[in-house]
């Protein structure tokens, strides 16, 4: 697996090869640096611990200073990569190029909180009738029985907290890579708010498909 840490920074359009409007999300990839690995023998598996986005060493406590190699400075976002299938040093750096022989990503990231929802905006509930004296438009409705098991069962739809939850949306487009301005153009959306921080991997399904 292949994969590198983003910043969402919106979305636009732009004309493929056959002429055709094609709506993009614009994922901003700035510099990575290899701070540490892991191993089978010592760990139990293999990993890759890259970070990016350069801290203020005012505002990096000795504790999370400690773990930067000597040599290299603090950064903000930390992420293990498994299973990396490309050789790498500490203190290696790379980018958006990584991903140039790639056509299909899967994208990881934070959706929007929606904070507390009923069941119609969370679940789809079709509602109560919206006649006159109906009190029952937007309620639950019965969520248990009177006659044994007199109890509510596990998963019952409920309103509560909505979003806010790690989505990955698989097998998405990689339509441009731009290492000047270290940019990818990936068709459709991406979970997650402007700005949010999302990480863009090879698609488990379509690694390598044109």
């Amino acid at each position: 697996m292949l994969a590198v840490i983003g910043e969402k920074i919106g979305m636009t359009q732009m004309f493929d090869e056959a002429g055709a409007l094609v709506p993009v999300t614009v994922v901003k990839v700035e510099d990575h640096v290899v701070i540490g690995s892991r191993n089978k023998e010592k760990n139990g598996y293999n990993a890759l611990i890259v970070g990016t986005k350069h801290a203020k060493k005012n505002r990096v406590k000795k504790p999370v200073a400690k773990q930067f190699p000597e040599g290299i400075e603090p950064l903000k976002i930390i992420r293990e990569f498994r299973d990396f299938e490309r050789e790498c040093r500490i203190g290696d750096k790379f980018g958006v190029e990584i991903l140039k022989d790639i056509s299909f990503v899967d994208v990881v990231g934070i959706c929007k909180g929606k904070g507390f929802q009923g069941v119609i905006r969370r679940h789809g509930f079709k509602g109560g009738k919206s006649t006159h004296g109906s009190k029952t438009h937007r309620e639950v409705g019965s969520t248990g029985q009177n006659t044994y098991p007199s109890r509510v069962f596990k998963n019952k739809k409920m309103p509560g907290h909505m979003g806010n939850n790690r989505v990955t949306t698989q097998n998405l487009r990689l339509v441009k890579i731009d290492p000047e301005n270290k940019m990818l153009l990936i068709r459709g959306s991406i979970p997650g708010a402007i700005h949010n921080t999302i990480i863009v991997s090879t698609a488990k399904r379509k690694s390598r498909m044109k």
